[in-house]
């Protein structure tokens, strides 16, 4: 057995086959599965497959059918998938979209089920092709001018050479790593419940306003600045923009960029403090506050940005803006004449009347703010380092770096796996 460092070692391409255990076989996969062209019949769940869950073990509701497949009124259509096969969405394989069937359903034909030619435990297979290795395998094997346009046709992915341990290993292996990675899981869900309790610290001091009839109610324009400080482009080399999550999930980066790749847009620099809002889809709850770190970066003129006026705090009127109570004027001020379409209406918006607190509950809202924003920070780098572990178990154990045959027997794997994830969770 090779010794592993799970901390500092890095298994690629090449090196996952030949450093596999001596009594492991590598095999194409055309050597264990099949393509199955079964069509399907009425009355099986129609499922799909996802990048980060595989395939679904659930029927897909009427939103989810049509938002994912091709609805098909025929589901004689649909190809069938039976217990142990191997799924994947052929135009996202390179991302991962692939998964093991869990039960007989129904897929859309543009994925492609492999069926077992022999006898061998599939979850194993999935664990493995959803490790960075394969996934990069996977890609060069996709066909196509463009990310978008990729597709992995059977005929290259039963080209992909696998590893392939003794039967009882396999389910050793997934056996393990099902207990293992929901651990993990639950940890992460558990540092996003965390985080969630704060936004509702922070909806909870705004409802204090909102419920008090004493608090005096004034029009937005009247309390904030519209902030404008246009770019010359031309004076730039290159500018960063920013870009906005929706439902409050602060704001992301997008790829530095010159003159000409700036398009056509005007574009206005921000600074901390700033109150951003998403022209397009405020009413999903794309609004933010700018920190330092986007100090100096630029917005297009779909984002207007704002400053709270002398007595009113910026942090709290981006609480307001994120309580439900903000909610709802956010999506009066936003219309639309079809689906998704509905731009933010700056007008209406400063025409609403919003509750005005004392400084000693908008400086409590600040403060509320500014803890989510540092927690949130913190949060994301712990649970980027599990999900970072998490796939460095699973390639180590699905290419014979662990042994987890021997997991429980010595306790010394155990022992270090612990001391790791005890870093991790730091």
């Amino acid at each position: 057995m090779v010794k592993f460092d799970l901390a500092h070692t890095e298994v690629r391409g090449f090196d996952a086959l030949t450093k596999a255990p001596s009594h492991w076989d590598v095999l194409r996969i055309a050597t264990l599965f099949r393509e199955s062209q079964e069509m399907g019949q009425d009355g099986l769940p129609v499922l799909s497959v996802s990048i980060n869950w595989g395939i679904s073990d659930r029927e897909l509701n009427d939103d989810d059918r049509h938002r994912i497949v091709n609805q098909i009124d025929d589901k004689n259509s649909y190809k069938r998938v039976r217990p142990g096969d191997l799924v994947y969405n052929m135009m996202r394989a390179w991302q991962g979209a692939l998964g093991v069937a869990k039960l007989d359903g129904l897929v859309s034909p543009a994925y492609v089920v492999a069926r077992p030619t022999r006898k061998l435990h599939a979850p194993y297979f999935e664990y493995l092709l959803r490790t960075p290795i394969w996934i990069e395998d996977l890609r060069r094997a996709s066909k196509g001018i463009a990310d978008f346009r990729q597709r992995l046709y059977w005929e290259h992915f039963r080209q992909v050479l696998v590893l392939l341990p003794p039967l009882s290993e396999q389910m050793s292996i997934a056996d393990f790593l099902g207990r293992e990675t929901a651990r993990i899981n639950r940890l992460i869900e558990k540092k996003r419940l965390f985080g969630m309790s704060v936004a509702c610290r922070i909806e909870a001091l705004v409802d204090q306003a909102i419920s008090d009839a004493n608090v005096p109610r004034i029009r937005f324009e009247h309390l904030t600045q519209r902030v404008s400080r246009p770019v010359t482009l031309s004076e730039h080399d290159e500018l960063v923009r920013l870009g906005l999550y929706n439902r409050g999930r602060g704001i992301f980066k997008k790829p530095a960029a010159d003159e000409e790749g700036m398009g056509d847009s005007e574009f206005f620099f921000v600074e901390s403090g700033d109150l951003i809002l998403s022209g397009q889809f405020a009413w999903e709850g794309a609004a933010a506050l700018a920190t330092a770190e986007e100090e100096g970066c630029v917005v297009s003129h779909r984002y207007p940005v704002y400053r709270g006026k002398s007595g009113v705090n910026t942090s709290y009127l981006l609480g307001l803006l994120r309580s439900s109570y903000g909610d709802f004027l956010l999506n009066e001020a936003s219309r639309g004449s079809a689906g998704r379409n509905r731009p933010l209406n700056v007008r209406r918006l400063g025409k609403e009347k919003i509750p005005v607190p004392g400084s000693e509950l908008q400086k409590a809202v600040e403060q509320a703010v500014d803890f989510e924003r540092r927690l949130k920070r913190k949060t994301e780098q712990s649970i980027a380092r599990l999900e970072e572990f998490r796939t460095a178990l699973i390639t180590a154990v699905v290419t014979g770096q662990i042994d987890v045959t021997t997991w429980g027997k010595q306790g010394q794997t155990d022992r270090r796996l612990e001391r790791i994830e005890e870093a991790m969770r730091a």
